[in-house]
């Protein structure tokens, strides 16, 4: 009788530390990175599911290993040059769709590291939905993740 329990408890524990939820916004397969120990800065990946009937939007983020953090993404600044900026409005979660944040596309963006991260870490984010509310995300670090590693098979056509 105590092993289903305990079953049910590390399934339980293991969903908790893939996905988060809020409402009808779920983050998943959720992973920070920066570009080594001393680095001041660094980024954070994810997928964000909509399973709700109605729009909603990433409007920011905070964390508890940066000063502040900011919703990215890149654009052609010409020339095959690619700039970071920040996105001002958020990022639109489309009712029954997903919103990926991926390396090389947006993403969030944490300015001011108060303390070095290394892989294994569990970074603490809170993000702020304009409908869902706040959602707590336990992020992990991971430094050695290649850019499609973990990477979701989908057709992205609802996306905005």
């Amino acid at each position: 009788m105590l092993f289903p329990k305990l079953l049910a408890g590390a399934v339980a524990l293991g969903l908790s530390a893939a996905a988060a939820f809020a409402g009808d916004i779920m983050i998943m397969d959720a992973y920070m990175r920066t570009s080594g120990p001393a680095a001041k800065s660094g980024g954070a990946f994810m997928h964000i599911a909509n399973h709700g009937a109605v729009d909603d939007r990433l409007i920011s983020a905070t964390s508890d290993v940066s000063k502040r953090v900011e919703l990215h993404t890149h654009i052609d600044a010409g020339n095959g040059v690619m700039q970071m900026r920040e996105v001002e409005g958020g990022f639109a979660v489309p009712a029954n769709g997903m919103h990926a944040l991926a390396r090389g596309g947006d993403h969030l963006m944490f300015m001011g590291l108060t303390r070095q991260v290394a892989t294994g870490d569990v970074i603490t984010v809170i993000m702020t939905f304009e409908k869902a509310g706040e959602i707590t995300v336990q992020i992990p670090v991971d430094l050695e993740r290649k850019p499609a590693d973990g990477a979701m098979h989908m057709n992205h056509s609802n996306n905005g």
